[in-house]
């Protein structure tokens, strides 16, 4: 958001009230979301509720990255899709999800899963990149992408009745990166597919990535920079870690 946020109209103050009565969020905080863009990198488990969120909260204009199609078997958690899309492409049914949630969110879909080179192209111009991918390779790609750009990466994953997130902002000289908590090399492609997972997990977690994004879009609060946030759902327990950029990490002294 290199622009000031154009003023709201009176359907826009209308619609987004609820936030707008946070002193938090304030008028100011939500002309930030309305004129945000941002790119998510899967339109899954994850990505379901991260889209559905953001796109509910006004967020200007939203890239969804998938390659994939709808399949049966991701119905039970991927909320985003309906059973009529099975067969579809994700970006589309998501995009047609979103429209009749919010029409006035711009939608750009992308219908590939991207490798560093797309990833650095698609997310030029964002204000974020929420990730909610199985693959550990393109966490790697999109933790290189956000740090050549400069731009804050919001990461979560899900595995059976464990998730785990954070927040990476290489708009702060201090925040560590991605490779600074799970050095390269760490990807056993362990994934739901074979896994398994309950489904609402994945939409705690992906709200949860949805609530830190919007707090960096509308510029609020202390998200989660160094901070991973733990749940184990069989007790439902939150723990959270503290960690610092690493001096020895490879990706950070390119810095």
């Amino acid at each position: 958001m290199t622009q000031p946020p154009e003023e709201l109209t009176d359907h826009q103050l209308l619609r987004y009230s609820r936030h707008i009565l946070l002193p938090q969020v304030d008028i100011v905080g939500q002309q930030r979301i309305v004129n945000s863009r941002v790119l998510v990198l899967g339109a899954g488990g994850l990505g379901s509720p991260i889209l559905l969120y953001l796109a509910a909260a006004g967020v200007g204009e939203l890239l969804i990255a998938d390659g994939d199609r709808v399949d049966e078997t991701n119905l039970q958690r991927q909320i985003v899709h309906r059973t009529r899309a099975v067969g579809d492409k994700k970006t589309s049914s998501a995009r047609a999800t979103l429209a009749e949630l919010n029409p006035d969110v711009k939608v750009t879909e992308i219908d590939s899963h991207l490798d560093e080179a797309s990833m650095l192209a698609w997310a030029r111009g964002c204000d974020a990149v929420v990730i909610g991918t199985d693959s550990f390779s393109s966490r790697y790609a999109a933790n290189r992408a956000c740090m050549a750009l400069g731009i804050p990466l919001i990461s979560g994953a899900v595995i059976g009745l464990s998730g785990q997130l954070s927040v990476f902002d290489f708009r702060r000289e201090d925040s560590p990166c991605y490779s600074c908590l799970f050095p390269d090399g760490q990807d056993d492609d362990v994934s739901c597919a074979t896994a398994g997972v309950l489904g609402p997990v994945v939409g705690v977690v992906g709200s949860v990535q949805a609530v830190e994004t919007l707090k960096i879009l509308a510029q609020f609060g202390d998200p989660l920079v160094g901070t991973l946030l733990t749940l184990d759902a069989t007790d439902m327990s939150w723990q959270r870690f503290q960690f610092k950029r690493q001096p020895d990490c490879p990706v950070c002294q390119q810095r």
